[in-house]
């Protein structure tokens, strides 16, 4: 399990919502983790659009004080997945370089300043389009630090 996104980066700025990664190293695992997963009150979600990376959310159903009262977003794939692969990368290189993460800093920055800080969807769109090339170049260099 690894903790990623931005509330994985000191001194990263970030909403409060909590992004974790379970990777796997057998897929074949995986109809025995979601199992496991709904029996804490979790309910699959699907790939939400990215392939290999599942999605699970708190479906209310069983109560537990810690999982219920932190924002977290919970995904399933295995650790040969790309998704995984460049959570990793990107987390591992912006807590190691600050003058990357202070970038990163500045393009979220620039993104709220232009979409504004309840337009999520704006965001992720503007992010994805317009900074595509920040987050490749990160990968890129990550790739060769390891």
């Amino acid at each position: 399990m690894q903790h990623v996104g931005s509330t994985s980066i000191p001194g990263m700025k970030a909403k409060p919502i909590i992004d974790i990664d379970v990777g796997l190293d057998n897929l074949a695992d995986f109809e025995t983790v979601k199992r496991a997963l709904a029996q804490i009150g979790y309910e699959h979600e699907g790939d939400r659009g990215i392939t290999g990376r599942e999605a699970f959310c708190r479906n209310g159903k069983v109560h537990n004080e810690i999982l219920d009262g932190i924002d977290h977003h919970l995904y399933v794939c295995s650790v040969d997945n790309e998704e995984y692969k460049r959570h990793i990368l990107f987390r591992d290189y912006l807590r190691s370089h600050d003058e990357a993460r202070d970038r990163y800093n500045q393009i979220k920055d620039e993104i709220l300043a232009k979409v504004g800080p309840e337009n999520r969807a704006g965001y992720v769109q503007m992010k994805e389009e317009e900074y595509r090339d920040f987050f490749e170049d990160v990968i890129s260099k990550a790739q060769y630090v390891v």
